[in-house]
């Protein structure tokens, strides 16, 4: 098995003659939207042309539909790439894009971390694209399952977790705590550090803050010692945690995300309805994915102050379409743990996949 994008791998399976399975490590929208990034460019064309358009052009560009990409109805060109912005970044990654699909196409099977019930109609338009397709998720419910305690220490994380916050959310009450963490790549401006961290303080709701020393674009991210001051005893700095955990804990009741796709699958497992900030890449489908279609989602501008931060923490936290998120996204993690569950989809698919590219091949 490998991960899209490693050329030697399925090369050298091939001269094995053994099969090779690749995981996508994405939605199956978010693969769908760099399947089709040479066509986002050709639609674009105008907008492409000319990148420094008055504001209301580019918005209605970006805006336009893009109703012709199967098993993406309803999709706008802003919410399929930052990326085709310009167009030396578009070409670059559709050239990325395309090299990985022509590989994964000659792959014995192609994995996406997702369920049925999540992409059902995309798995559908993806799935004739390539010899077999099978949707296998969510990965940490399934990897739960696994009662081999010699697993336990394997961990993938690119910073080390601090784990006095889980004894903080342990002192705060249900659904009480705001959790904010932009991955382990996006990046903000110092300016929107400032407002961000204002907004959370003006929202006078308890929060927990990832801030990675690489935060900020070129420079340390330093907090206001005011703020700091402000919120003292109800917020928690930390450059990294166990996030499953967090996600999961009792105290958690929000989740301010870039979009990541592992964060979006962990977030919907956990039940916890999110405050979308879209950064790059399949992000901005993640994004409209989870404010249009599956109701667990509201999303942040780009250029957000700290006035729109305070009144979606407030709204997410203690409003009523807050409410209504977090029953639907209590719903979506019903649905995932049965996907993940010993007679669910996911299991099935799993079984599948054994069976039909792993044995069948040594006979």
């Amino acid at each position: 098995m490998a991960q899209a994008g490693k050329p030697h791998v399925l090369r050298i399976s091939q001269e094995l003659d053994i099969p090779n399975v690749f995981l996508w490590n994405m939605g199956a929208s978010g693969f769908m939207s760099f399947k089709h990034s040479r066509n986002q460019i050709k639609q674009c064309l105008t907008f492409l042309k000319d990148p420094s358009n008055e504001i209301a052009a580019n918005n209605k560009n970006l805006d336009s539909m893009m109703e012709w990409i199967p098993g993406m109805k309803g999709a706008q060109v802003r919410d399929l790439s930052k990326f085709i912005k310009t167009k030396d970044q578009a070409d670059s990654m559709a050239d990325s894009s395309e090299g990985d699909l022509e590989r994964a196409s000659k792959a014995s099977a192609v994995i996406f971390h997702t369920f049925d019930a999540l992409e059902g109609e995309v798995l559908s338009s993806v799935s004739p694209m390539f010899q077999k397709v099978y949707s296998i998720g969510p990965l940490q419910l399934l990897m739960d399952q696994i009662s081999d305690d010699r697993y336990d220490s394997i961990e993938c994380n690119l910073w080390n977790e601090e784990p006095e916050c889980i004894k903080w959310l342990d002192s705060k009450e249900p659904n009480s705590v705001i959790y904010i963490n932009f991955g382990s790549t996006t990046v903000m401006s110092a300016e929107q550090l400032v407002e961000l961290a204002w907004g959370l303080a003006n929202s006078n709701h308890n929060f927990l803050w990832i801030t990675r020393p690489d935060l900020i674009i070129g420079d340390t991210a330093v907090l206001p010692p005011e703020f700091l001051l402000e919120t003292k005893g109800r917020g928690f700095i930390a450059s990294w945690c166990p996030q499953e955990q967090v996600l999961n804990h009792q105290s958690t009741g929000g989740f301010i995300t870039h979009c990541g796709w592992n964060s979006i699958v962990e977030s919907i497992s956990a039940g916890i309805p999110m405050i979308c900030w879209p950064f790059f890449g399949e992000h901005f489908v993640n994004c409209r994915k989870s404010c249009n279609e599956w109701g667990i989602g509201v999303e942040l501008s780009s250029n957000f102050r700290r006035d729109e931060v305070e009144k979606l923490v407030e709204e997410l936290m203690s409003g009523q379409k807050g409410k209504n998120m977090k029953e639907k996204a209590m719903e979506w993690k019903k649905i995932s743990e049965e996907a993940a569950s010993p007679n669910g989809s996911s299991s099935f698919n799993l079984n599948n996949m054994v069976n039909e590219v792993f044995l069948l091949s040594k006979n």
